[in-house]
């Protein structure tokens, strides 16, 4: 099986048309024109991930956040981006990320996250202009009413989340749950909107904790913390559509952030 084949599996749920105009999605590193050996997935390609693709005789990486995001200047391995790219092209390691177009793809992974917390009935938070199910965010209810402090620890418990840093308690009970993977802020209006009593993204800032009413708790779980279900959601695709390949989950895909608690 070519790498290509691997890239068109995922663009299958994922088409790259659907990733926002900043960012960089799609092939990083290597040639898809090779055969696979095997896929590693991860959230950030790390030169440990890399050395562990090698250990585990996998020729292609498949990450959600893009190795090359913005431009490089040089490559000298000064940095962990860089030295990831020459641990790669050395190696011939291929590296594939899914980002935006992920986000945004019906059935991705703002609905993985809100799925994995029990919240149903599900519809996108922010429609694209596209009108084909795609769109940031989701928006559903639980089956029944949880207590608000309760249901951030059930929160914790599922997506073992050290810290929750959260807004005033607007309601006592949560019912309704608006979701969004990774910074999500700038949807925080859409949440309110759509009647959520708690909405639950990554990356706010100080003011984003400062609602204008009292109608909706916000609560930021950290934002790998948000979109470590990429690694399962990838998984999922790539078995569904080829079944009888080997998709390795990496075992040192970890979150740049520690916490003190």
């Amino acid at each position: 099986m070519l790498i290509s084949d691997i890239i068109a599996a995922i663009e299958q749920e994922a088409p790259l048309s659907l990733q926002e105009s900043y960012d960089n999605a799609g092939m990083q590193v290597g040639d898809k024109s090779a055969l696979c050996t095997g896929v590693l997935l991860c959230v950030d390609v790390t030169p440990s991930v890399i050395d562990e693709a090698i250990e585990r005789d996998c020729n292609l990486v498949v990450s959600h956040h893009p190795l090359i995001f913005r431009g490089l200047k040089h490559i000298t391995g000064a940095t962990p981006q860089e030295l990831a790219i020459i641990k790669a092209i050395t190696a011939g390691v291929a590296v594939y990320s899914a980002h935006t177009n992920l986000d945004s793809a019906p059935g991705g992974m703002s609905w993985r996250l809100a799925e994995m917390l029990g919240v149903g009935n599900l519809r996108v938070l922010q429609p694209s202009e596209t009108g084909d199910g795609a769109g940031f965010g989701v928006v559903g209810e639980l089956s029944e009413v949880i207590d608000t402090v309760e249901f951030m620890r059930i929160i914790q418990r599922r997506l073992e989340v050290s810290v929750i840093r959260y807004s005033d308690i607007a309601t006592s009970g949560v019912r309704r749950v608006a979701v969004c993977t990774g910074a999500g802020a700038s949807l925080i209006g859409e949440a309110r909107r759509a009647g959520a009593d708690i909405y639950i993204t990554a990356d706010m800032k100080y003011n984003d904790f400062m609602a204008p009413d009292k109608a909706l708790t916000v609560a930021d779980i950290g934002h790998f913390e948000s979109e470590y279900c990429a690694i399962q959601l990838i998984f999922d695709i790539l078995s569904k559509n080829l079944c009888t390949f080997a998709v390795r989950k990496s075992e040192r895909s970890r979150n740049p952030v520690n916490y003190l608690v």
